[in-house]
């Protein structure tokens, strides 16, 4: 027995928006739990399509300022 976490929206009568696919032949045991902030995890983080893939970084991008710009604490 292994546990899955699933989170489902209802419409406004209560019924489920999307049906999570499940595997084939098996049983399931459901236990409700209701979220009290009706919020989702928010998306992950997608470079635009027209910016996907094209960029090249040419050099050293860590160490491209001095460390005395940085206004550091001694």
């Amino acid at each position: 027995m292994y546990a899955e976490k699933l989170i489902v929206k209802t419409d406004n009568f209560g019924n489920l928006q999307t049906m999570p696919k499940l595997p084939a032949n098996k049983r399931f045991e459901a236990i409700f739990l209701i979220l009290e902030n009706d919020e989702l995890p928010p998306p992950k983080r997608r470079p635009h399509p027209d910016i996907a893939g094209r960029i090249k970084i040419t050099g050293d991008i860590i160490n491209t300022v001095t460390q005395s710009d940085w206004d550091l604490p001694a």
